[in-house]
């Protein structure tokens, strides 16, 4: 057991490692943006709101084909890949990196690398599912896959995009303030009372 764990957290640190060299050029970009969504300011929720909804109005005005949206989208990632190294420097001011500052995209690095792992391990998960438990598998996908298609139909695409895409953003924000964890406890105490109330009323 100690064996996998060593084994584990060496991979971690490796993988840490190799995206912080990767990323290193973005530093000052990826802090200054887990500011913003972790909401190290008051009025950072209503801006990142305010933003979302700009772009959704914009493309709701302009209303481009799916081939048009894929390529602006694209291109645009490609634009702040190119200009985000160059610019950052400039307006983070890149001489003034500090220790603190370095260990802190440290830490987002290494927390992207356990994201990605956590992605690939459910991906495993589901993949033995399938192999195991066969039939449990197939009622569970086109279950979730039909409540997916149904909601899909009954909201507009755009306005369903603009939901999860605000609500994505707003997630790390949601966690850092403890409200997620906060009403997940509320509801698992609303259903904890209805079932201890269930089994009296059949006693």
């Amino acid at each position: 057991m100690a064996e996998g764990d060593n084994r584990s957290t060496n991979l971690l640190a490796a993988g840490t490692a190799s995206l912080v060299e990767q990323l290193q050029g973005r530093g000052e970009v990826m802090l200054m943006a887990e500011k913003i969504l972790r909401w190290e300011r008051a009025g950072i929720p209503p801006a990142i709101m305010g933003v979302a909804s700009l772009v959704f109005l914009t493309i709701n005005y302009l209303d481009p084909s799916v081939l048009s949206g894929i390529s602006c989208f694209v291109m645009f990632l490609c634009l702040a890949g190119y200009l985000g190294p160059i610019l950052a420097p400039r307006f983070f001011g890149s001489d003034k990196w500090t220790t603190e500052q370095q260990q802190r995209f440290h830490e987002i690095c290494s927390n992207l690398v356990k994201t990605r792992r956590r992605a690939v391990g459910w991906w495993k998960r589901l993949v033995t599912l399938k192999e195991e438990k066969s039939k449990m598998y197939f009622m569970t996908m086109i279950i979730s896959l039909a409540a997916v298609a149904w909601v899909g139909q009954q909201v507009h695409n755009l306005l369903l995009t603009y939901l999860i895409v605000t609500f994505l953003l707003l997630l790390p924000g949601l966690n850092q303030h403890g409200i997620i964890s906060k009403y997940i406890g509320m509801a698992k105490r609303e259903i904890n009372k209805r079932l201890k109330q269930k089994e009296k009323k059949n006693e």
